[in-house]
């Protein structure tokens, strides 16, 4: 008798278990195929690199890409006078001002204000740089595309004479 309870007890331990790593894979299926919540202050915050970032930068990433979308999400503050250094994207990049006013300059083209609630869309391969005017800070968030992998060629820094902090009034 007492061996029939001790099988029947591990028989009953290895069906939990091995239900319960069964459940544990059908959650992981369904979670794959569900919406998913980053809750906030659980994404990670990076001060920009001096390497591609002049002043004060932090990027707090929203999400990666995945095999559905394929394109990352960051959430940029520039601090008053910060800007990126230029640089491409070889899928695009769409901004939307949250915050604040900047400014954002294609190669070649005039320096353009942009305010809360603006969205600019980069197209792929256009030079560009985007920052703070001299006394405002300016947040966006950055929906960058991918394409094999890459999302941003890093170019030249933007010299002071480029961005030419003499005056905010100075642009239009």
């Amino acid at each position: 008798m007492k061996k029939k309870i001790t099988t029947m007890i591990l028989s009953l331990s290895l069906l939990s278990v091995g239900s319960f790593f069964a459940g544990q894979a059908l959650a992981a299926d369904a979670k794959e195929n569900s919406q998913t919540i980053t809750r906030d202050g659980y994404q990670t915050s990076s001060k920009g690199s001096a390497e591609f970032f002049t002043g004060n930068v932090r990027i707090d990433s929203l999400f990666s890409e995945n095999d559905s979308a394929p394109y990352t999400g960051g959430y940029v503050t520039f601090q008053p006078s910060a800007r990126s250094a230029w640089h491409t994207h070889p899928a695009g990049q769409r901004l939307i001002v949250t915050e604040g006013v900047g400014w954002v300059q294609e190669w070649g083209g005039p320096i353009e204000k942009i305010r809360e609630g603006d969205v600019v869309w980069c197209p792929p391969g256009v030079k560009h740089w985007h920052g703070a005017t001299p006394t405002t800070s300016m947040t966006h968030i950055a929906l960058t595309g991918m394409l094999e992998g890459n999302n941003v060629e890093w170019l030249e820094k933007v010299s002071d004479e480029q961005y030419d902090t003499k005056t905010e009034k100075s642009k239009k």
